[in-house]
């Protein structure tokens, strides 16, 4: 689902938020104030503010399959027949990697502010429906 800023959605599910509490502004109350918890029920309805794009993480082997790839299309004509098979072999071990990588999505947060008031920052958008 892609969501766009204006869009109307609905929370998909109950969310607890749990944790410390930064004011957005000089409070008297100060910092890391402990907030306890809060409840959210599925079903309420905000409007989107911002939609967050944020591009698939590569680790190390994703990056390593990358370079040995780019390596052996660039010089492997121009290796050693065993220097290249051994290539070919550290390549073959890291396609898993490479394949999870490929089927990863990037991932989408967004900043939701609901009809009660309340302000959601940097929310995962699977936890919303369009409303």
């Amino acid at each position: 689902m892609t969501l766009n800023e204006g869009s109307r959605v609905r929370l998909a599910a109950e969310l607890r938020l749990t944790g410390t509490v930064t004011p957005a502004e000089d409070s008297p109350a100060g910092e890391g104030t402990v907030a306890g918890s809060l409840s959210l029920g599925a079903g309420i309805e905000g409007t989107v503010e911002r939609v967050d794009s944020h591009g698939k993480e590569q680790g190390h082997e994703v990056r390593e399959y990358l370079r040995l790839t780019s390596l052996l299309e660039d010089f492997g004509h121009q290796m050693p027949t065993e220097s290249r098979g051994r290539l070919e072999e550290q390549i073959a071990s890291l396609v898993p990697a490479w394949q999870d990588y490929e089927r990863e999505k990037d991932r989408v947060t967004l900043r939701v502010r609901l009809d009660n008031g309340f302000v959601l920052d940097d929310v995962p958008e699977h936890l919303f429906t369009t409303g």
